[in-house]
């Protein structure tokens, strides 16, 4: 007797100091996992490239326009607004947690988040440069040929040396720490009962089937209107654009729900304006379900304990252009 009692304060001791174990095991969703930067100088580099608006044509848009890091990392636009007020095709997907996605853009066409970085820069309707003059922008600029040199070790800036700092930015902006999370790994008290009964309707109704681990979404593609056709406003097509295959046509790359409260409006045409228009769609294209109001009150309610601790940093400072730096062309067509 004196055993077994000894044996249940034990499991319980470990229990308390690592979290219950039933979340890893049965739950279709991970917590988040705090960053761990491999090299501190790249990441730095990384975030002032980031936030440079220099490596635009206007000198006006930055990485930071379309995927605002005050703004749950997007821009909270339908589409985001491009070169000369170019209006996007598509909603600009938040670059949050983007480290756990399967690929990059909303149909996947980037491998990774450093094949993603370069596809701004040159987009004629986004930044509206080219790769060879954003290198020699940096190149001009005696501070950021340090930084490179310190980083990479070698005096020319290339771009595979761009977006390799700016991928290993944004692999740290992750946000752990939700209330979410913390019910996850054993504070029953984070959630409310109405928050705990929208996870179990969003579960029980078949969202994690698409949204599920760490990113809650991410990780797969869908159709989207699988039991009822979704009219799109956005001339995107989804995965038949990069693999040719019709059975592609409408497949997206799943979102992640992570900061979904922050991250409206919704779906790769930006149609939803709130979550409860979101799921009510989702509801019905998707499951072939009319959520009641209540119903749909308790999964926002959830989706809403997804939003997890916010990167803090401190805002870089960027090295001056030297007189050698091209200068931009804010209203060249």
């Amino acid at each position: 007797m004196k055993h077994r009692i000894l044996k249940a304060t034990f499991i319980a001791a470990v229990i308390a100091m690592i979290g219950s174990p039933a979340w890893s095991a049965t739950e279709p969703i991970q917590p988040i996992q705090a960053a761990k930067p491999k090299n501190p100088g790249m990441v730095e580099l990384g975030k002032k490239l980031f936030f440079d608006a220099r490596l635009s044509k206007s000198g006006f848009i930055s990485c930071n326009s379309c995927h605002n890091l005050s703004m749950g990392g997007t821009d909270n636009l339908k589409t985001s607004i491009g070169h000369n007020w170019n209006q996007g095709p598509i909603n600009a997907p938040t670059v949050l947690n983007s480290s756990l996605n399967l690929a990059q853009f909303w149909d996947g066409r980037a491998k990774d988040l450093q094949a993603q970085a370069g596809g701004p820069i040159a987009n004629p309707g986004e930044m509206a440069s080219n790769h060879t003059l954003a290198v020699e922008i940096l190149q001009s600029i005696p501070g950021y040929v340090a930084e490179f040199k310190k980083v990479f070790g070698n005096d020319k800036v290339t771009i595979e040396e761009v977006t390799k700092a700016i991928a290993a930015f944004e692999e740290t902006l992750v946000t752990p720490n939700s209330r979410f999370d913390r019910w996850l790994k054993g504070d029953k008290k984070a959630l409310t009962a109405d928050e705990q009964a929208g996870y179990k309707l969003f579960k029980d109704s078949g969202c994690t089937t698409c949204h599920n681990g760490p990113a809650v979404g991410g990780n797969s593609y869908q159709k989207m209107g699988v039991v009822e056709a979704y009219k799109a406003s956005s001339p995107a097509e989804g995965r038949v654009g990069v693999t040719k295959e019709e059975a592609d046509r409408f497949k997206f790359k799943v979102p992640t729900l992570r900061n979904v409260e922050m991250t409206y409006p919704y779906f790769h045409d930006g149609a939803a304006n709130t979550l409860k228009e979101a799921v009510d769609t989702m509801g019905r294209i998707q499951l072939g379900k009319k959520f009641s109001d209540a119903d749909n009150t308790k999964i926002v309610a959830f989706l809403k304990t997804l939003t997890g601790d916010q990167p803090s940093f401190k805002l870089p400072i960027l090295p001056p252009s030297s007189d050698a730096t091209p200068r931009p062309t804010p209203f060249a067509k």
